[in-house]
């Protein structure tokens, strides 16, 4: 087994640390402000012991972080207050759902140290929320319309009243009993709720609340045919199974006054909202059809692609669970929206990863250079040093000792004839000749100094016994999926696809990388951060990911 850093493959612990004792009235919680954040938002009739929040992800798609933070927040205040978290799969689009996404959603959220109270499916209320639906049709607050998509899509955005909206109650009911059988008839009609189309809150202008569906749900087969949109089912299931505070995001705001309109409609009991900031970054795609796009293209190798800001994909390129719940955290549920640089998320991990992650050894093989040694050793030998001078804790390495050693190219261009340099865990050497074809230096001569001061040589440098020890390995680093900052609505993805993002960069790794696990987070000292993708194994390299560390810097060809 090795004992090179392993983060993010065990499940957290399910804590809020500091987390607030819980607020009464609508003071709100109180304590914790994370890095800087503010958790005083005062929860409208917040008790203690009585508050319910809920996570309800689609199963379409694996998490990412935006829904991370919907997901850490909402058991935040849960906790905060002593009450429930219920994680509710919005299982209403059986064209979009697998029992892959969810049973991936459940084990993302496990690592992410959240575990609701109790798992539920929107599924099973849908007799609930079809004759929710019935009775809006009765009380002449919702209406069969066939209007095709394009025409609907114009009309609300006009403030166009549909030809269907009058109705009378018996053709409607009619109607949807229609759509319940998959009626040639019923399957081009829809329900749409009666509000308002004058209203300048387009939300408002008579939505959708059912609609046909012929593919079969992943969970209840072909029972049904028809089935409610999330702006219908949310409203009904949060007031249904006792949640007192929707946390979501803030781009759900201009449907808050339809999430409120549906339940006063149905007499269903009041839930509160409260609307926190999406999470973006730069150069990122967080649409899950967006992200299902490059899945779909083969530009990217699957959901957990380290490109991808999916829980899998930034897990994979060496994000720890405790660095992604630390930033997210340190946000907080503020309203303001902010599109953040991933140097900030990334300069937050390597404050976990840097006091544990074993130190090693990798040189560039692309012009390798060889240094003879005079004085070195006859025969090479082994020694046994720390894995991390700071951190005795994390273990011993061993360091191959021999005449003949690799050093990078870059470092050997920077040598100068008879200057002494350091060879880093080992001692001085004098470069006595430098051997060159061109500008590139081919081999060096040099003799060791043991007895000098390595505090007043200039360069330190890494370096590698030229034995069999040496371990192939590939260092891999990555760029943006796409080339704009930040995508509008209207912009077709594919015109930003940046085409190069994958930068691979053979290398030579001590011996030790042999015994490391798929996983494990390193140190290759004077190059960065990386996690094991692929392990050693006879014939085939050894793979790194880079991890980045909060710095833009560009590495191996990769253009930050």
């Amino acid at each position: 087994m090795s004992d090179a850093l392993d983060l993010g493959t065990k499940p957290a612990e399910a804590k809020v640390n500091n987390a607030p004792k819980g607020g009464k009235g609508s003071k709100g919680a109180k304590g914790n402000k994370g890095a800087g954040a503010n958790y005083n938002i005062n929860l409208v009739n917040a008790k203690d012991g009585e508050v319910v929040t809920r996570f309800p992800p689609e199963p379409s798609g694996y998490l990412h972080i935006g829904h991370a933070k919907a997901a850490l927040l909402n058991q935040y205040f849960a906790q905060a207050y002593h009450g429930k978290l219920i994680i509710r799969f919005d299982d209403t689009n059986p064209s979009k759902e697998k029992m892959e996404f969810q049973d991936a959603i459940l084990e993302d959220l496990e690592l992410l140290g959240i575990k609701g109270d109790v798992v539920t499916y929107s599924s099973d209320y849908f007799q609930q929320m079809y004759d929710y639906c019935i009775q809006l049709i009765k009380d002449g607050k919702a209406y069969a319309d066939d209007t095709p998509v394009e025409q609907m899509r114009y009309e609300r955005t006009e403030g166009i009243t549909s030809h269907r909206r009058e109705r009378t109650v018996e053709e409607n009911l009619t109607v949807f009993q229609a759509m319940t059988d998959a009626t040639e008839e019923g399957l081009k009609n829809c329900i749409r709720a009666k509000i308002s189309m004058t209203t300048p809150n387009k939300a408002l202008r008579d939505p959708v609340i059912y609609r046909c569906n012929l593919t079969p749900h992943h969970r209840t087969g072909n029972k049904w045919k028809v089935y409610p949109t999330y702006d219908f089912c949310c409203p009904i299931v949060d007031s249904v199974e006792g949640v007192t505070h929707a946390l979501r995001t803030i781009e759900y705001r201009d449907r808050n006054a339809q999430y409120e309109w549906m339940l006063k409609a149905l007499g269903l009991r009041k839930v509160y909202i409260w609307d926190f900031s999406r999470i973006s970054f730069v150069k990122t795609l967080l649409s899950k059809r967006k992200l299902q796009w490059f899945v779909d293209q083969k530009l990217v190798t699957g959901w957990d692609d380290p490109r991808f800001p999916t829980v899998r994909g930034v897990r994979r390129r060496g994000m720890t669970i405790e660095g992604l719940r630390t930033f997210i955290l340190g946000q907080g549920p503020s309203k303001n929206i902010l599109n953040f640089d991933w140097s900030l998320i990334w300069a937050t991990n390597k404050k976990v990863i840097d006091p544990v992650a074993p130190r090693h050894v990798a040189v560039i093989k692309q012009n390798v250079v060889k240094i003879n040694i005079e004085g070195g050793p006859a025969e090479s030998y082994t020694e046994e040093k720390p894995k991390h001078k700071k951190n005795p804790d994390v273990g011993i390495k061993k360091i191959v000792y021999s005449s003949e050693i690799y050093i990078d190219q870059d470092d050997a261009q920077t040598f100068k004839e008879d200057e002494e340099v350091t060879l880093m865990d080992w001692g001085n050497a004098i470069m006595k000749t430098i051997h060159k074809d061109g500008d590139t230096v081919t081999g060096i001569d040099a003799v060791l100094n043991l007895e000098g001061d390595f505090r007043k040589t200039e360069k330190k440098v890494t370096w590698l016994a030229a034995t069999d020890e040496a371990t192939p390995a590939v260092l891999v680093d990555f760029d943006y999926l796409i080339t704009k900052e930040k995508l509008a609505e209207t912009d077709d993805v594919a015109d930003f696809v940046n085409p190069h993002t994958e930068f691979k960069t053979p290398a030579l790794a001590d011996l030790n990388v042999r015994d490391m696990k798929e996983g494990d987070i390193i140190q290759f000292e004077r190059k960065g951060y990386y996690r094991l993708d692929t392990p050693y194994s006879e014939g085939s390299p050894a793979v790194f990911f880079t991890i980045p560390d909060g710095k833009v810097v560009q590495k191996y060809g990769a253009k930050k």
